[in-house]
């Protein structure tokens, strides 16, 4: 028996169950490492999908870039030199002035394009969230922490990752995005696991950030990162030889969504469109349109010149005040349209697409007269 026993216990039995041991220790590893990466993955496929769904939600997007003066032409020029080479890409002008639109161009036109183009708002995003959004998280990282977060620069892998209004990251974030710019690789918050990433990274602003710099508001090692190829668009009224096409774009496009039927554009209308200075370039083209197919008579799009004043007059002003008349005759027309309604699904408010609460703030704010609309 006891012999038995030491026969069990023998070096060579030993060797042989150890072995054994070591065998199912390396399959349980590699089966939970592939596990692992399996998670990693299908993580990723899912943030992948819940971004595109929110793009597609957001209905933000545009089919192309409509236009063909000098001006723009220059730029897409621009585009089709840097697009091809996975450089950092700095676009630079005025705000809504499309430069998303030159991101998705470069994204279109290089050779990531059958990968995620990730867009990402700086200015949109608070400022204890924006660390998250764009590294992610890991699950109790800090409170309210529930899970495990794929951050922006992840989901963005082997693709594009657009940083709209850049000038807008705070200072100490500033140093972990020049390392990732750098190194290619960063941490989630609350891990010290380092993940590495495939990014080429189109970043966008409307500030200046050579005057940050001086400032100490925006690092300089960082700009220098980013003005790798810097692309400036211009501002609409630099532009206007492409107004014409975009009203017609325009028109077309809020036509189809109102239900209207709007043939032809008033020839004294699409000249006072040319004439106009449009402080808020783009959007403000695209937010009067949208008003006067809505308020278009007899299939034709017209603006009277309360709208829109003279260009002369109009340049004469500053943009804030511009922008502030603009509203006020946008509430206003929506006033008339509704007879002084405001809530509601037949209301004014409904017509801006803007809560209840935030125009009767408005009308306060720029003193008017809600009850004269009412009959």
């Amino acid at each position: 028996m006891s012999a038995g026993f030491r026969s069990a216990r023998s070096p060579r039995t030993m060797w042989i169950f150890l072995r054994q041991v070591a065998s199912q220790v390396a399959l349980a590893t590699d089966n939970a490492l592939d596990y692992h990466q399996v998670a990693e993955s299908r993580q990723r496929l899912a943030e992948e999908r819940a971004y595109l769904n929110e793009e597609i939600r957001s209905g933000q997007n545009f089919d192309e870039i409509v236009g063909s003066s000098a001006a723009l032409k220059n730029v897409l020029k621009q585009v089709a030199i840097v697009a091809p080479t996975d450089s950092t890409v700095l676009i630079l002008g005025e705000t809504c002035t499309g430069k998303e639109l030159i991101a998705r161009a470069i994204h279109n036109m290089s050779t990531r394009r059958d990968h995620t183009f990730v867009k990402v708002n700086c200015a949109a995003i608070p400022l204890g969230l924006l660390e998250s959004e764009l590294f992610g998280h890991e699950k109790g990282a800090f409170t309210g922490a529930i899970a495990r977060k794929t951050g922006r620069f992840e989901v963005a892998h082997q693709g594009t990752l657009f940083l709209d209004e850049v000038g807008d990251i705070p200072p100490e974030l500033q140093p972990k995005l020049l390392r990732v710019l750098q190194e290619r690789e960063f941490e989630r918050l609350g891990s010290t696991h380092t993940i590495k990433v495939n990014v080429r990274l189109v970043a966008a602003t409307s500030r200046n950030l050579p005057a940050m710099m001086e400032q100490r508001e925006f690092r300089g090692d960082l700009y220098y990162r980013l003005n790798i190829f810097p692309l400036v668009v211009p501002p609409l009224r630099d532009r206007s030889d492409d107004i014409p096409p975009l009203v017609g774009y325009f028109v077309a496009r809020f036509a189809e969504r109102l239900g209207r039927k709007v043939s032809r554009v008033d020839r004294q209308t699409m000249e006072l469109l040319q004439d106009y200075h449009w402080p808020g370039n783009i959007r403000e083209l695209q937010n009067v349109i949208e008003r006067c197919v809505i308020l278009a008579v007899d299939g034709t799009l017209h603006i009277d010149a309360g709208v829109l004043a003279s260009a002369g007059s109009r340049k004469t002003q500053p943009a804030g005040d511009v922008l502030r008349e603009n509203e006020k005759e946008s509430i206003e027309a929506a006033l008339a349209e509704t007879k002084g309604r405001i809530a509601g699904p037949r209301g004014a408010a409904a017509r801006l697409r803007i809560p209840a609460f935030t125009l009767e703030s408005k009308i306060r704010a720029l003193k008017i007269d809600k009850f004269r609309f009412r009959s």
